[in-house]
């Protein structure tokens, strides 16, 4: 028979963690490694602790709360997501997996079930990347897919370094950044944060990949000066590259798949001023697609396009990749899983790949791993209008708790 978690507990556990860092308009501010990210981090610790589970902290920041199983040898099954959250963000992204981890493990407690493996529930640290980048930062370093003394060193834009921050809150542990157990299986929840589940009138996502993508920026450099007296023909205007260079990033994604996109979500310009001709600009280009193929002509049509653009303007310019990350195919067994937990309880479900990033990405390459999407309304996120109905949020938490069990019962 399944088992389905307290949806009240489940629900007010949801609304607790979204006080902190709640935004006026119902959403979430809480970056990785602000006082915020302190509060949550001690509140799930303290959460944890009164489950009974052995806590422990790695050098990058990652918690882990551990509840053994009956054979020591087994592998342990890992469940989770992060809670920090994007600018003024919604409070279901990420924090949706760590309180459903969580409410598993309530759960078998109520329930007195000892599972065959241990069972590890997981907040990683800095999923975002808007503070400091690349996005699922935690768990790259600890899969050894990032260097820790180079991540150490990153700043955010007002010159922090990463940890010095995560000292000043409390939370470089003395944990090796690195998987310290033997582990069988991940599963991680989250928001679809796309579409695809609500135009098809499903309960569920099963999740079976997800997207590469490259994120980079380019910095033009041209000349400022006065907006008047200037004549045009005299002009290396740094915005104007941009902007040639912006739209062609829509068109490029435009013409090379159906699951492919582009955008600019970054843009500094400088000296900023409605008198003076932009003399230096910043702009970032992001592409994603199931094909690392298609990523990569993605990333070579950007430059190219860079290139021509500095050259009809005038401009020097410089670019950098911030992050490449490729395409995920999660394992079958935990794709059978999720799928046989929502035929169990009923629930409507189809197979999905991930337009989005997640930790997943990159615990897929220490074991096997899957993902459980909930429905997103008009699939908003990134944004305080993020919205996930407590029903939908509930159903997929039971499919979420269902596949995990049947992986930690493994003979």
């Amino acid at each position: 028979m399944p088992i389905e978690i307290d949806r009240k507990r489940f629900v007010d556990t949801m609304k607790k963690q979204a006080e902190i860092g709640a935004t006026e308009n119902g959403g979430l501010h809480r970056l990785a490694l602000s006082d915020d990210d302190r509060e949550i981090r001690d509140w799930f610790y303290e959460q944890m602790d009164d489950e009974g589970l052995d806590i422990r902290i790695d050098e990058f920041g990652n918690m882990f709360g551990r509840r053994e199983g009956r054979n020591p040898e087994k592998g342990t099954i890992l469940l989770g997501s992060h809670l920090d959250s994007q600018p003024y963000g919604g409070i279901y992204d990420g924090a949706l997996g760590v309180i459903a981890a969580l409410e598993f493990v309530r759960t078998l407690n109520d329930e007195g079930i000892e599972t065959e493996h241990p069972v590890e529930i997981v907040n990683w640290t800095n999923e975002e990347g808007s503070r400091y980048q690349p996005a699922m930062q935690g768990s790259g370093v600890w899969a050894s897919n990032h260097d820790l003394a180079e991540e150490y060193d990153k700043t955010d834009e007002d010159g922090n370094r990463f940890e010095d921050e995560l000292e000043r809150i409390g939370y470089k542990g003395d944990v090796p950044v690195t998987p310290t157990e033997n582990y069988d299986g991940y599963f991680e929840l989250h928001i679809e944060q796309g579409p695809y589940l609500e135009e098809n009138d499903m309960d569920v996502g099963i999740v079976t990949g997800i997207v590469g993508f490259t994120w980079g920026a380019i910095t033009y450099y041209g000349e400022a000066d006065h907006t008047g007296p200037t004549p045009m023909h005299y002009r290396s205007d740094a915005l104007i590259g941009a902007a040639d260079v912006i739209t062609q990033i829509r068109r490029i994604a435009n013409s090379l798949g159906e699951r492919t996109v582009g955008s600019t979500g970054f843009m500094d310009v400088q000296p900023n001023s409605i008198n003076i001709i932009p003399g230096e600009v910043t702009f970032t280009w992001g592409f994603r697609d199931p094909s690392d193929e298609v990523v990569e002509d993605a990333f070579d049509r950007v430059l190219a396009e860079a290139e021509m653009a500095a050259e009809r303007e005038g401009l020097d310019w410089e670019w950098e990749e911030r992050m490449r990350a490729p395409s995920v195919d999660f394992a079958e067994r935990n794709i059978v899983a999720v799928e046989r937990a929502t035929e169990n309880l009923g629930y409507d479900a189809m197979r999905i790949f991930s337009g989005a990033g997640h930790d997943a990405t990159h615990v897929a390459d220490i074991m096997d791993t899957s993902m459980v999407f909930a429905v997103s309304e008009n699939g908003k996120s990134h944004s305080e209008e993020e919205y996930t109905s407590w029903d939908d949020c509930y159903m997929a938490a039971n499919t979420f708790a269902n596949a995990a069990l049947e992986l930690a019962m493994e003979d």
